[in-house]
């Protein structure tokens, strides 16, 4: 992996232990892909410089860097269901329907009940930054980084790294190729 340098524009506390990483995992039901689990063990990005804001623009979060380490449960909770609960808003206010799901219930609260059920069985998605999103595949590195609201879901870098140079450095890696493949299950389709 490329020295990723963040220090310029978050404080860097020291990275997570395995005995943290294990109890993150077991709290909170996921496993950290290989990459983002070699990111965080290097050094775990505080929030501690506050985010320029633009009037009239809706931010998902005030600190945008997750705080695997001291943040609240809760809080960790809610972003990590992030992905799921946008999916579900678009179900019921906007009338998204997943093929893969089969017909779509009539009713709205039926809508919802298989739509939930369906969304279980997918792969978590785990926040890196903001509405920023990487699968929790235990093993796996190389996933391109998702932003994610509601099912309007984009690349925003072609892997971990690639996404940290654009978003807090470089403006890419200076390669030409742009050609991400998202390959997890359910949420590669929304791309």
């Amino acid at each position: 992996m490329r020295r990723l340098r963040l220090s310029s524009v978050y404080a860097v506390d020291p990275g997570l232990t395995d005995s943290e990483f294990d109890r993150i995992e077991h709290e909170f039901g996921f496993r950290f892909a290989a990459d983002h689990r070699a990111f965080l063990s290097a050094g775990l990005p505080v929030n501690t410089r506050p985010e320029p804001r633009e009037p009239g623009v809706i931010y998902a979060y005030a600190e945008p860097w997750p705080d695997w380490r001291n943040g609240d449960r809760d809080k960790l909770r809610s972003r990590l269901d992030w992905p799921s609960e946008g999916v579900l808003f678009d179900v019921e206010n906007n009338g998204f329907w997943y093929d893969g799901w089969g017909s779509r219930p009539s009713d709205t609260a039926a809508a919802l009940a298989t739509a939930t059920r369906m969304l279980a069985q997918v792969p978590k998605m785990v926040p890196v930054y903001g509405h920023r999103y990487l699968p929790g595949e235990p093993g796996a590195f190389g996933h391109p980084v998702l932003s994610m609201w509601q099912t309007d879901i984009i690349y925003y870098g072609l892997d971990l790294a690639d996404y940290i140079d654009r978003e807090f450095g470089r403006t890419g890696t200076g390669e030409n190729r742009w050609e991400p493949k998202a390959s997890v299950e359910f949420w590669r389709d929304l791309v």
